[in-house]
């Protein structure tokens, strides 16, 4: 068996065995999701526990493994772009938009596509002084994944989020982060992919932290007595 492993071109049998494991992650269905649970059918607390369980064990590994040197390098290549272009969809369109709303608020010329349609149109006039963050996972989403290589094609510097990197996200882009969505119920859990989103805000907006706090002084003055928000 050793033999036939490392004639696939695997160093040994533990890396092939993570490989079988990032597959069965890769093509993980919401079912199988359910069916890991260590709560039986009724057992509700149980349930909930083992939730919390896989949220807490998502972020340890996020927190365990990213590395902080990538974050800053990323920062500058977000300032110095000529745009910042998003790519998700489904669920991971939710991460989009929470990313897209707050880079807007840095002040950066940033522009996402969570369709397919869109996203053909935004990659069509993309280049090497575009920068795109393609966000999907499992199996990932056709159309962020041609987009994304598309975009790569023309030039533009692409970044992945992705849980595994079996991922033809984490293949096709020119660096990506590993963040796991790994949950006991019928979706993702996005504790870890939305801590990373955090901290990378963080490191965009400490990169130009002067730019930034003159942009959130006159935020500050809209927050405390814009139209938009409830005066009792």
């Amino acid at each position: 068996m050793l033999r036939a492993i490392r004639g696939m071109g695997f160093v040994g049998y533990p890396d092939f065995r993570r490989y079988v494991h990032e597959l069965t992650i890769a093509h993980a269905t919401s079912l199988d999701s359910m069916l890991s649970s260590a709560g039986k059918d009724s057992e509700i607390p149980a349930h909930v526990r083992d939730s919390l369980d896989y949220d807490q064990k998502n972020f340890l590994s996020l927190r365990n493994n990213l590395d902080t040197k990538r974050l800053a390098k990323l920062a500058q290549r977000v300032w110095s772009a000529r745009r910042v272009i998003l790519l998700g969809g489904d669920l991971a369109a939710t991460l989009v938009l929470y990313l897209e709303h707050h880079l807007v608020m840095l002040g950066l010329p940033v522009f996402s596509a969570t369709t397919a349609g869109r996203v053909v149109h935004l990659v069509r006039t993309s280049g090497n002084k575009e920068l795109v963050i393609a966000i999907s996972f499992h199996r990932s989403l056709r159309q962020t994944v041609e987009g994304m290589r598309q975009a790569k094609a023309k030039g533009a510097y692409c970044v992945g989020i992705t849980d595994t990197f079996v991922s033809p996200i984490a293949r096709f882009a020119n660096e990506c982060f590993i963040v796991p969505v790994e949950t006991c119920h019928f979706g993702d859990s996005y504790v870890g992919p939305m801590a990373l989103l955090n901290v990378m805000l963080v490191a965009f907006a400490n990169y130009r932290r002067k730019r930034v706090l003159a942009i959130a002084r006159e935020a500050a003055q809209e927050q405390k007595r814009g139209f938009r928000w409830y005066d009792d």
